[in-house]
């Protein structure tokens, strides 16, 4: 039975993805694109990977799907095909048949590896008690691969500059996003139900990171999404991108992240270096700025530009 899951999961994850990129209406490809994602966060769950089953829905499939209908939404109308720029048949047919090969290649390679495959999950796993963490995955981020972890936090920050730069003149420094009036019944009753829940839950799944499935993107994802969905209910009003505290919550959570790599040069002789002993206290000291910052900066790309003058 449960073979048979896992097979019909592998075919739906293959029909979508193959309707997906056959599809040439932008809108009807980004719904193929959330909905592949979510059964790749299925699939990530069926093998036991459950943060990155909740990166994958709450980033790919939620943030990353919004960001791409936005974006079909603007361009929407403007989009003109260039009989020139039309694949021939026989293009078409040798780009298939190249995707069918490479993935044909990587199925043959992943079933040519021993059972249990090599990997450094043992290793994680020995060293993760002078963390004081429960995650391996959480332990793996904040310490072996800390500078990867700083680097997307400074991604995210950047991905809002270069978003804002696309405001006009006329609007820089105002608010991000169209001016939203009151909605009015299920949107205006989920708004005002929905984001004291999801707050709960998004710090919830920062907290539960440090031992459990969970972390800082996933859970600033849903504090991102409640923000938004009380925004297009006209319940909140984005502050001006020139707000001192708007930059304060964009920028603490790198902030510090650096500040503490760069104690750990003083106190354990390296850049982001834990302190032995002090690990999981320092690392939980990172990730509630972090956290903050990653939320701002999730909301900011789904309002867009500034619009308006403040």
């Amino acid at each position: 039975m449960t073979l048979a899951l896992d097979l019909l999961l592998a075919g739906a994850i293959l029909v979508v993805a193959a309707w997906t990129v056959a599809a040439r209406d932008g809108f009807a490809a980004c719904f193929g694109f959330v909905a592949t994602g979510l059964l790749l966060a299925l699939a990530w769950v069926r093998l036991g990977s459950v943060d990155v089953a909740l990166t994958e829905a709450a980033i790919g499939a939620g943030i990353g799907g919004v960001l791409l209908l936005n974006a079909a939404a603007r361009l929407r109308g403007q989009e003109t095909v260039d009989p020139g720029d039309v694949a021939r048949p026989w293009q078409a047919r040798g780009i298939a048949a190249l995707c069918t090969a490479v993935a044909v290649a990587l199925a043959a390679v992943l079933l040519a590896l021993p059972v249990p495959a090599p990997g450094l999950a043992p290793a994680a796993a020995a060293a993760l008690p002078p963390t004081g963490l429960g995650n391996p995955v959480t332990a793996t981020l904040m310490t072996w691969r800390a500078l990867d972890t700083l680097l997307e936090a400074v991604v995210v920050l950047l991905a809002v500059i270069g978003v804002w730069s696309l405001a006009p003149d006329a609007a820089w420094g105002g608010r991000p996003g169209p001016q939203v009036p009151p909605a009015e019944g299920p949107l205006a009753l989920l708004a005002r139900v929905l984001p004291p829940i999801g707050l709960v839950i998004g710090l919830h799944i920062v907290w539960a990171g440090a031992d459990g499935p969970g972390g800082k993107f996933q859970g600033g994802a849903i504090l991102a999404a409640m923000w938004v969905l009380a925004w297009m209910a006209g319940l909140v009003r984005p502050p001006p991108v020139g707000s001192r505290r708007l930059v304060l919550a964009l920028v603490a959570g790198p902030a510090v992240f650096l500040m503490v790599g760069l104690a750990g040069l003083a106190l354990a002789g390296s850049f982001l270096a834990l302190p032995a002993g002090f690990s999981k206290p320092v690392i939980l000291a990172i990730e509630a700025p972090l956290t903050l910052s990653i939320a701002t900066g999730l909301a900011l790309l789904l309002l867009g530009p500034p619009a308006r003058a403040a």
